[in-house]
């Protein structure tokens, strides 16, 4: 029992930082969290301790999001992605404004989109692992992420999109 205890606790960090990415606000990714655990050890009997449990709960947290969509409802950010991994160094100006920017254009991309960029470019799972948390082929999941970064790449060089303007106070 203390086995599963410890490797659903060993998970939380990296379902905070997916569930902040894909919701907007703390309190939000934090709730969505909590449904994820407690979903989690309701079912902990389901999980085949063979298996690497990460992809489990991500695939549970998936579920709980699909089904309370309008509860997590994005709305327009206005936390920095800096915030999202409480271990982050503060980044210079340039790479912050870059990150606001690329936040901005995370923000305009569809659900199924935002899920396969967040799932292999900032939580680093494989193909399989992603197309497992989302119920899906593999294949799917290539489609899907070469989609999603052709529409990033779009909008993070679309003119006409507002971009961060630095701006001094002396």
């Amino acid at each position: 029992m203390s086995d599963i205890k410890n490797e659903i606790v060993r998970h939380i960090p990296h379902l905070r930082r997916f569930a902040r990415a894909l919701v907007n606000g703390v309190e939000v990714a934090d709730d969505l969290v909590q449904d994820c655990l407690e979903r989690a050890w309701a079912k902990r009997d389901k999980w085949d301790s063979r298996r690497d449990m990460r992809p489990w709960l991500f695939s549970i947290m998936h579920s709980v999001y699909a089904n309370n969509a309008r509860r997590y409802k994005r709305t327009p950010s206005m936390i920095s992605y800096s915030e999202l991994d409480d271990a982050a160094a503060a980044p210079d100006e340039h790479v912050e404004l870059t990150m606001t920017d690329l936040q901005r254009a995370l923000d305009q991309v569809s659900d199924e989109h935002r899920e396969i960029l967040l799932l292999i470019g900032l939580e680093q799972m494989s193909y399989k692992d992603s197309a497992e948390v989302l119920g899906i082929p593999i294949g799917t999941v290539m489609s899907r992420l070469m989609r999603a970064r052709k529409r990033l790449r779009e909008l993070m060089t679309d003119p006409t999109m507002p971009m961060t303007m630095i701006r001094r106070v002396k």
